[in-house]
């Protein structure tokens, strides 16, 4: 009886020690941020793209949270990115536009993550550096370099990179042969694989170079599309093979026993491309340098197996300004560590159960350019300091097709006073304010070319061997 009792004690204490044990792993889930470059808003068949075929994007949405109103935090690039990094905008951080570096003043969520004790890691397109030009290799010597900002392993190139990619190791320059799609995702399992057994979870971070120009594709991939013209073949060429690494990672998960509790989050860094046959963007206004619909929403999934156990599609709108709030909110991790103001909001309640409206809108400001979701209800201008403001019923009219300001004249009203409001809040980021002392580090650098830059030259005549180089270089990026 006696003995009884002890091996019930004994069942009890180690059941308790599993509950414990797995609730701990749920507060401490390994993160994945996968996002594509150049990929609009209707390149998945899930969307019902005409000809693009994704099955495991498919898999992945079927299994998860899917989202049909993500928008990305700016319409290119380097912006968007930031927003990633911040939770903030775009503008906040002085990353006016491609090419622009990310501030080392702000505070961002690898820091968050590797000082809360994270393993992390960063794969491909970085671009938050500084500099405009195709991607090459990021140098040890960059004060703007992934491990700067809080990445303890790197592969990363400057900007848009594609097939037989050179790369950079935390410094070291390496080759690489094959689609670049499948070459990070592989260099990330390997990562993950390493570090899988020790005490510390993941962050790891997939910037692809894909469907950005220049579009080149596998033959085999490209099969489908032989009715298009060459630049569509291969620009969907590249999302066969992108949407093929997308499987990998996935399987690759679920093979090293990291699936369950990952938190793997996909989506593209800006709106679909013009120019491209079949369209980009589904049925929405606009294309990438957009503040249309077509220009800043993107397709976006969550899957998560052991906290989203009933997969569903939302439209509630979200952004990539959420995604720092909602992991650091999973997290429990002080409001100190992300810089005021914060533009995003956690979506934590959004993974398990559906909210119906947003209490704090999304806004976004590129170029002077700038735009205002609150809801249903847009507004938008191509001057942020002229008179001229545009008002959109996103639910009755996703194409923006019928500006409605004159019929909606308090609800015009309402949105053009948040969204100045919140203009000037953001100029005020711009010019310093949120920093210590209220002002710009004048170290932080300016937006110029690699390929013209001092701390390059040693290595321009090799790298201007390479044909990516060679031919684009010196040319002016979209």
């Amino acid at each position: 009886m006696k003995n009884s009792r002890m091996v019930n004690r004994l069942i009890f204490f180690a059941l308790a020690a599993a509950t414990t044990l797995a609730a701990a792993d749920l507060a401490r889930p390994h993160v994945v941020l996968v996002m594509a470059d150049d990929m609009g808003w209707g390149e998945t068949s899930y969307i019902g793209h005409p000809v693009l075929k994704t099955p495991n994007l498919d898999a992945m949405a079927a299994a998860g949270l899917r989202f049909d109103r993500f928008y990305a935090g700016a319409p290119n690039c380097s912006p968007t990115r930031s927003t990633v990094m911040t939770g903030r905008t775009n503008d906040r951080c002085g990353v006016e536009n491609h090419g622009f570096a990310l501030r080392r003043q702000e505070k961002t969520l690898v820091r968050a993550l590797h000082d809360a004790g994270y393993a992390t890691a960063h794969f491909g397109k970085w671009h938050l550096n500084g500099y405009t030009g195709p991607g090459a290799p990021v140098l040890a010597t960059d004060d703007h370099n992934p491990g700067e900002f809080g990445f303890d392993e790197w592969l990363s190139v400057t900007n848009f990179f594609d097939r037989d990619p050179i790369m950079s190791r935390r410094g070291r320059f390496e080759e690489f042969k094959g689609d670049s799609s499948e070459i990070i995702v592989g260099e990330a399992l390997k990562f993950l694989e390493q570090n899988r057994g020790g005490t510390k979870p993941l962050f790891t971070v997939i910037w692809y170079g894909s469907p950005h120009a220049p579009y080149i594709a596998a033959d085999s991939d490209k099969t489908a599309f032989g009715a298009l013209d060459q630049p569509s073949q291969d620009h969907y060429g590249e999302l066969v093979a992108l949407d093929r690494s997308i499987g990998t990672l996935r399987q690759g998960l679920r093979r090293l026993g990291l699936a369950d509790n990952t938190l793997l989050w996909f989506c593209s860094d800006n709106g679909g491309l013009p120019g491209i046959t079949p369209t980009t963007v589904g049925n929405l206004r606009g294309f990438k340098n957009s503040v249309y619909e077509g220009g800043l929403r993107v397709p976006a999934i969550i899957e998560w197996p052991a906290v989203i156990k009933s997969p569903r599609i939302t439209r509630y709108p979200a952004g990539t300004v959420d995604i720092f709030p909602t992991i650091a909110d999973l997290l429990r991790l002080p409001d100190s560590v992300m810089l005021k103001p914060v533009d995003g909001t956690s979506l934590k309640p959004l993974l398990t159960s559906e909210l119906q409206e947003r209490a704090k809108p999304l806004g976004f400001r590129h170029r002077g350019r700038a735009a205002w979701i609150d809801n249903r209800y847009k507004m938008l201008t191509l001057d942020i300091t002229g008179e001229k403001f545009e008002l959109y019923d996103l639910e009755a009219d996703p194409r923006e097709a019928k500006d409605i300001s004159a019929e909606k004249p308090e609800v015009a009203r309402r949105l053009r006073e948040a969204l100045l409001a919140w203009n000037k809040s953001v100029s005020a980021s711009f010019a310093g304010q949120d920093y210590p002392g209220g002002k710009v580090d004048p170290k932080e650098p300016r937006s110029r070319n690699w390929a013209t830059s001092p701390e390059y030259q040693p290595f321009l005549p090799e790298l201007l061997k390479r044909p990516e180089y060679r031919t684009a270089a010196t040319k002016k990026e979209r």
